[in-house]
């Protein structure tokens, strides 16, 4: 009997009771959290885009075509990587997973989440041109040159990925790793398609993450600077002076920058860290080994960022936060004005 128990408790002692109880609450994370983030991401992205194609938020038609696409971008991710991926893989609906097509899927799939990310590096390049490069402004931040940038982006985008097309097989492999496809032989051991992945995490979303970064610091530079100079030239002027519009509008635009900014930086650094950790281990590098459940904490808040820039563009604009609560009133209003009209139906002829 005493054997017994040594042996069980030495048994236990080597059990990871932290990863293995770690991983079980990010997997009750992702079964609350998808559904929810399905539910409110869908519809939140759809009034975006209603209420951005209506051009009446006070924001230039520039702007508008960067958040538009951004939306846009973040609906098919939603729908692309939530609804046909993940929310599939956890809860075991195999009927989606055993489809013949996954290849085809990895392609679109890759392609939105790379249009997603560069729409926000290109909407934080213009914000810095319109801001810090005031000789080029006029003929770089409009919306024909907004139009060929992000079209831009979506033929790159959509031809970069192509590859995982030859590299994966139809199948999928029914887990949320980020190869969630079944690899053909040739994409296991050939140095091309190894080549391939690694420029592919580069550029999504490393690259993205510093340029992001190094475009917010040199905004922020040159903020403080033109506005230590205009509070000093303001102050020599006479008592009576209006407020400072331009000061305004540009604090109102940085507000807005910032805000979609850090809102990238935060909930993809983790996804970030783990896959530069991951590649590094895969070449040979051990540098930092993390967790899986790391990884799929990562997804959880990459797939957030896809759902809370509708509630950025509500917080920080006035006339956008309107037309969403008209748009949410709505359906409510519709149903008591019907209400009202049967009740006014059936008693109007009452004495």
């Amino acid at each position: 009997m005493d054997r017994s128990l040594s042996w069980s408790l030495f048994v236990v002692s080597q059990l990871d009771f932290s990863n293995y109880w770690m991983q079980n609450l990010i997997y009750i994370i992702q079964c609350f959290s998808y559904p929810i983030l399905a539910f409110v991401g869908v519809p939140a992205n759809v009034m975006t885009i209603f209420i951005l194609l209506r051009r009446n938020c006070g924001l230039s038609a520039c702007i508008t075509r960067y958040l538009l696409m951004m939306a846009v971008a973040d609906l098919t991710v939603t729908f692309l990587d939530l609804i046909m991926r993940h929310i599939p893989i956890t809860y075991g609906i195999y009927s989606l997973t055993t489809l013949p097509v996954c290849n085809f899927h990895a392609v679109l799939l890759y392609a939105a989440t790379d249009c997603s990310v560069w729409f926000t590096v290109t909407f934080t390049f213009d914000r810095f041109v319109a801001i810090c490069c005031l000789n080029v402004k006029g003929r770089y931040c409009n919306e024909k040159t907004a139009t060929l940038v992000l079209g831009t982006v979506t033929v790159i985008s959509c031809l970069k990925n192509v590859f995982w097309y030859f590299m994966f097989e139809i199948w999928y492999r029914g887990s949320n790793f980020p190869w969630f496809c079944l690899v053909t032989s040739d994409g296991k051991w050939s140095p091309v398609y190894g080549v391939l992945e690694l420029i592919h995490n580069i550029l999504n979303p490393c690259l993205p993450f510093l340029l992001i970064l190094l475009l917010n610091i040199l905004t922020v530079r040159h903020i403080s600077v033109s506005s230590r100079a205009r509070r000093k030239l303001r102050a020599h002027s006479s008592a009576d002076v209006p407020r400072d519009k331009e000061m305004e509008s540009r604090r109102k635009s940085m507000t807005l920058l910032f805000l979609l900014s850090a809102n990238f930086i935060v909930l993809w650094s983790l996804l970030m860290i783990y896959s530069v950790c991951w590649r590094l281990d895969a070449i040979g590098i051990q540098f930092v080994l993390l967790p899986t459940s790391v990884h799929d904490l990562g997804f959880v808040l990459q797939l957030l960022s896809c759902s809370t820039n509708t509630a950025i563009y509500a917080v920080t604009q006035t006339k956008f936060r309107r037309h969403l609560k008209n748009l949410l009133a709505y359906p409510f209003m519709q149903i008591y004005l019907f209400i009202k009209y049967i009740r006014y139906s059936l008693f109007s002829g009452l004495p």
